[in-house]
């Protein structure tokens, strides 16, 4: 697997394939699948059972070999698959920098959108191909597929920002997004729905599940 290039860097150029989504030189991939975003979706019985099933592809992200170290400026193209699940939009797991840091994304195909927390606000941008979206330091940031076709977008940022997935598992983002007629249903963010018990050994009927709302 092609690996980020170790510093000092020399001055480059890179190539950006508009149709195959890539860039070259290329350094890494990574590839995120149902069974990788536990936590993150409101139904958790609905997302249990599709990452035990056919636990599909996700997103993916493929980046340059400019490496996350500080002073860097990495780029990378993700591309995220259309779907929901229980009518969540298939998303990104979203993340805070621990070195609070701007960055720009650049949308490419498709239809998306850009959900950033800030701990307090909440913003959303529709991210249409040409649209650049700005995270401006400090405000937690996650991209979601809004439409019926894979949606890609470039990313430029800083090294040495830093990646706190952990953040968003803590205090959410404020709002989901869900599949409506338009695009987009954003609703107040609530911590996901504990999967339904199993029936207890008796005649006493199993609880009613929790609304996935």
């Amino acid at each position: 697997m092609p690996e980020f290039h170790t510093p000092p860097i020399s001055p480059m150029a890179i190539a950006f394939d508009a149709e195959k989504l890539t860039l070259s030189p290329e350094g890494p991939t990574l590839t995120r699948r149902m069974s990788d975003l536990e936590g993150l979706f409101r139904d958790a019985e609905a997302w249990k059972s599709a990452a035990a099933g056919e636990n599909p592809v996700v997103y993916t992200v493929t980046s340059s070999p400019v490496p996350e170290v500080d002073r860097e400026l990495p780029q990378s193209i993700t591309t995220i698959m259309p779907g929901d699940t229980s009518g969540e939009l298939w998303m990104t797991k979203g993340h805070q920098h621990p070195n609070h840091q701007g960055e720009i994304y650049l949308a490419l195909t498709g239809r998306g959108g850009l959900l950033m927390f800030d701990g307090e606000r909440t913003e959303w941008l529709d991210m249409l191909p040409g649209t650049i979206g700005y995270i401006p330091p400090g405000w937690a940031h996650r991209s979601v597929n809004t439409g019926d076709e894979p949606y890609a977008f470039l990313a430029v940022y800083p090294g040495g920002a830093g990646h706190d997935y952990g953040w968003v598992l803590e205090n959410g983002m404020g709002s989901r997004a869900y599949r409506a007629a338009d695009g987009v249903d954003l609703r107040p963010y609530s911590p996901e729905a504990a999967p339904t018990p199993a029936p207890a050994d008796t005649d006493t009927p199993a609880p009613t599940p929790a609304s996935a709302e």
